[in-house]
């Protein structure tokens, strides 16, 4: 069971609240069932797309501090802000009937070994059809995903992985740790294998890969 800091606590208290304010808790609910169940999933695009869902996204984009951070047009949340809910979700709806997102743009982040490392920062309104995808398809992987696995997933962080390194000394006596890290990891994935693995994760939408191909080329 993942191990949560009290502001990893609040985060999820949060988006708890607001999943449930937009009705969309059961549904991620019952995605998690049938993926634990093996069911294979050919129709996600009409949740994603659901106004609900988009309204969610928003929200949840809006509450990253990232929001104000302008990608290649220049653009923030204060932007999208000034549009009634209605006309955002008529803006979304219709960049998902032709997806074609926007480049991302660039930048370079300092590390503490004074190395840095790219971070690519996409247009404000790729970011919301971003969160829409990954909040339908968030729950379908987790629901397959390793318990041993704790990057870049929610509720699980360095601290959950110390947790279990704990338990493994106390329980089964091992006491090596391997760090090692891939250079240049996410820069060189397989695209193609990528897709495999998404689809062997049960996710068979057609259009919903079709989109995420293009994000990664983006």
């Amino acid at each position: 069971m993942p191990v949560l800091t009290s502001e990893r606590r609040e985060k999820k208290q949060g988006k708890i609240r607001n999943s449930e304010y937009y009705g969309m808790e059961s549904i991620f609910d019952t995605l998690y069932a049938e993926s634990r169940n093996g069911k294979t999933f050919n129709h996600l695009m009409a949740i994603i797309e659901s106004e609900e869902n988009i309204k969610l996204a928003y929200r949840t984009i809006k509450r990253n501090h990232g929001s104000k951070t302008p990608g290649v047009d220049k653009k923030t949340i204060r932007n999208l802000a000034k549009l009634s809910e209605d006309e955002y979700v008529r803006l979304v709806k219709k960049k998902f009937s032709n997806y074609h997102p926007r480049p991302v743009r660039r930048e370079e982040i300092p590390k503490d070994n004074g190395k840095t490392r790219p971070l690519g920062i996409p247009a404000i309104s790729d970011r919301i059809v971003q969160q829409c995808i990954l909040q339908v398809m968030e729950p379908i992987c987790e629901a397959k995903f390793s318990e041993n696995s704790n990057g870049f997933r929610p509720n699980r962080s360095a601290e959950t992985a110390i947790a279990q390194c704990c338990r493994l000394i106390q329980v089964q006596h091992l006491y090596h740790v391997v760090d090692l890290d891939i250079k240049g990891f996410f820069d060189n994935i397989n695209h193609t294998k990528l897709i495999r693995q998404i689809w062997s994760l049960g996710i068979r939408d057609k259009k919903l890969l079709c989109i995420i191909k293009q994000m990664l080329k983006a």
